[in-house]
């Protein structure tokens, strides 16, 4: 029995930073410099993002974006709950604002004269419907506090504050989750 599923991932699929944009698998690690470009990965992330749906993942948790940022409970980028409670669908979370600089500005230069302006990342791309809530101004960190079966905490800390500046109480419908067939099968090769 699975009390809780959460994925831990570096780079977010959901993100509304437009500093780095929405990860499409490709263009990581790419360097134009030496002559060479990593291969696109097709299918990231919609069908990422559909084996998290179909295998009932109830957080992801992201960093790499220099922000912090919370889903509502999403199937897909049309698809989500703006609710909480009894989930359906995972909560991803990006945890990307404790380190250097938060991406609050965006280099804009000018084709023809090379002048460069600083906008507000958040000015380009409003907030979408699947966010539930973002900020790029402040440092700070995420925990959870697993509570019982189907309940979880989640809190976010600006720096330097002792009380939490975001307290979530995320529920899920079942309290527990059968371990299908080929998990059993997996988990008994471990101990043969």
């Amino acid at each position: 029995i699975w009390p809780w599923v959460v994925v831990f991932q570096h780079r977010p699929i959901y993100n509304s930073n437009n500093k780095h944009g929405i990860w499409k698998g490709r263009s990581f690690n790419t360097s134009y410099d030496y002559g060479y470009v990593n291969p696109a990965i097709n299918g990231w992330p919609t069908d990422y993002n559909d084996l998290v749906v179909k295998h009932k993942v109830d957080l992801v948790l992201c960093g790499h974006v220099h922000h912090y940022e919370r889903s509502w409970p999403v199937q897909d980028w049309e698809n989500f709950t703006k609710s909480y409670q009894k989930k359906d669908y995972p909560v991803h979370i990006t945890c990307g604002h404790g380190g250097k600089s938060l991406y609050r500005w965006r280099t804009i230069r000018n084709e023809t004269s090379g002048e460069k302006t600083y906008k507000d990342t958040y000015e380009y791309e409003p907030q979408p419907g699947w966010s539930s809530s973002r900020n790029h101004v402040y440092w700070g960190h995420c925990e959870l506090y697993f509570i019982d079966s189907t309940t979880v905490e989640h809190r976010m800390y600006r720096m330097s504050e002792k009380e939490a500046s975001e307290v979530v109480v995320i529920t899920r419908n079942s309290a527990c989750r059968l371990i299908t067939g080929h998990m059993i099968l997996m988990l008994l090769g471990l101990f043969m």
